[in-house]
């Protein structure tokens, strides 16, 4: 290619990332105005803009508790079948309690557990009660999937585009916890962290406006495998009904495809619209065909939030009311696409980064890079000359590669990030000290000068490529490995070092291409 088509390839390169660079430095409703600004640019981090920082800790105790609930009802289940009804089958925390002063049937029992393989006898009274619990290998299997489960579900929550949470961090944080970054708010939606977000459709047996009078209808008890749950008020928590419901649920929330908020014209008054998978779909159309007349209790975490009468049957779509404002409709909705946690999550740190300290962050971090710059801009000058001076604009060029290419990618610019780019700015001269340097032995050795040139940069490539590539290496570890901050820093650590390399291999043996080029001059000031 000729030296005038890469002049101009070059010219033109550094004009976008130039004028994406520069939108950065213009407000925000002023690019969203422009036609020819882009719309978004760099982003800030959590420690830039303020916002919020959590480590959160799920209960994985409650998931190991959970997983030996379902193995106590299938082992129940079981053994009713072969007409064995222990004198007491329950769960206390880690371990089942199996109790039978029978030894004959207490041996039965025994020869049934034999079929469940994560269960393990710990221990033998001679009161007749066995106590179990799950083998070691499952119970670390079991606390895994918890945590990757409530990873996956606080992640759909939080980057839901209805919470207007954009560009925070949600990761795992060692072996039991989780970050949670979220940059530019001070407070996020209800029920992000403390509702569990299962829901259940069940069909309401009875209904009174207190428990009490409800129980009244049941003088020997309520009937088997029913429970008592209640509306309440949105705002101050007052019951304002109790129903009678089956314990299990007719469907659950596991059906459930879409939900949004909308604003219901003919009630006045917020709802949330939802869809069913084609699965749950049809179990919904059976179980509302077999209900019209009967009111359909819709729960969420054990709180009916609305009981409407079943008109018709209903099959993919459906509809809970309740007294909702409009945030609490979306936060509802966001909480039911997501779908529900499989155990508790604790806040075990939080903190909360003001806007005021992030501008001093940013206004701290310029003022390093400018001194930072223009020290290493003199010390070259000064020390190559002329061809110091190249090395200057090759920086000067560097830098505005590294924001324009972090803007289009729309990269996050964190406190660690900037200091990466003020180490960019030392690292980048290096690689003109190599050339220059090598420049200089070719010259002492009687070359010309367009001869030193073109034999220091071919013969430096390799060691500045060798340099780089290892240090790019390390970057991309901390990227992978890293969380937070860390990311910030080996992203921009990654983009300076490569546009480092450009601007020394390409821009600076540009400049020295256009002068001397190929005249034959007597001396290089360098």
């Amino acid at each position: 290619m000729s030296l005038r088509w890469r002049i101009i390839g070059v010219a033109l390169l550094l004009l976008l990332f130039g004028f994406l660079a520069f939108a950065n430095f213009l407000p925000e409703d002023e690019r969203r105005a422009s036609a020819l600004l882009p719309d978004d640019g760099m982003r800030l981090g959590l420690d830039l803009r303020g916002g919020i920082h959590w480590v959160l800790g799920p209960q994985l105790a409650a998931a190991v508790e959970s997983e030996l609930d379902h193995l106590r009802s299938a082992l129940q289940t079981e053994l009713a079948e072969q007409e064995i009804v222990p004198e007491r089958l329950v769960v206390e925390e880690d371990r089942i309690l199996v109790t039978e002063s029978s030894p004959e049937r207490l041996q039965e029992i025994r020869n049934v557990l034999g079929g469940y393989d994560v269960l393990r006898v710990v221990e033998e009274n001679d009161r007749g009660t066995l106590t179990l619990a799950l083998i070691p290998d499952w119970e670390r299997e079991v606390r895994e999937t918890g945590m990757l489960q409530a990873l996956e579900v606080l992640r759909r929550r939080i980057d839901d585009p209805s919470t207007g949470i954009p560009e925070s961090v949600v990761t795992r944080q060692g072996r039991d916890r989780i970050l949670v970054q979220i940059p530019g708010v001070e407070q996020v939606p209800q029920g992000i962290l403390d509702t569990t977000g299962f829901l259940e459709f069940k069909i309401v047996e009875a209904q009174a406006e207190s428990e009490a009078l409800l129980r009244a209808r049941y003088s020997e008890g309520l009937p088997e495998e029913r429970e008592i749950l209640f509306e309440r008020d949105r705002e101050t928590d007052r019951i304002l009904q109790a129903y009678l419901v089956p314990a299990p649920a007719a469907i659950t929330g596991d059906y459930l495809d879409d939900a949004r908020p909308r604003f219901d014209q003919r009630s006045q008054r917020w709802v949330v619209d939802f869809t069913f998978k084609p699965e749950g779909g049809r179990l919904f159309g059976e179980l509302s065909e077999a209900n019209v007349g009967n009111q359909l209790a819709i729960v969420l975490d054990d709180q009916i939030y609305s009981a409407p009468v079943i008109q018709e049957r209903i099959s993919m779509r459906g509809q809970i009311t309740g007294r909702f404002s409009s945030q609490q409709a979306k936060d509802l909705a966001v909480i039911l696409r997501a779908g529900s946690l499989p155990i508790p999550v604790v806040i075990e740190e939080e903190r909360t980064v003001g806007p005021a300290l992030g501008a001093d962050s940013i206004r701290s971090g310029l003022n390093a890079s400018i001194i930072g710059l223009a020290l290493v801009l003199v010390f070259g000058t000064f020390y190559y000359r002329y061809s110091g001076a190249y090395a200057s604009l090759g920086l000067l060029a560097n830098l505005v590669l590294i924001i324009g290419i972090m803007s289009l990618a729309g990269a996050t610019l964190t406190l660690p990030g900037i200091v990466g780019i003020v180490l960019t700015v030392g690292m980048a001269i290096d690689a003109n000290v190599i050339i220059f340097e090598r420049i200089r032995e070719e010259l002492r050795q009687g070359k010309t000068p367009r001869a030193a040139i073109a034999t220091g940069f071919s013969k430096a490539r390799w060691t500045v490529l060798d340099a780089n590539i290892t240090t790019l290496i390390t970057a991309i570890i901390l990227y992978e490995f890293g969380t937070g901050p860390v990311k910030g820093f080996a992203v921009t650590l990654s983009v300076g070092i490569l546009t480092s390399v450009f601007a020394a291999l390409v821009i600076t043996r540009l400049l020295f291409e256009i002068y001397p080029g190929n005249r034959n001059v007597a001396g290089l000031s360098i």
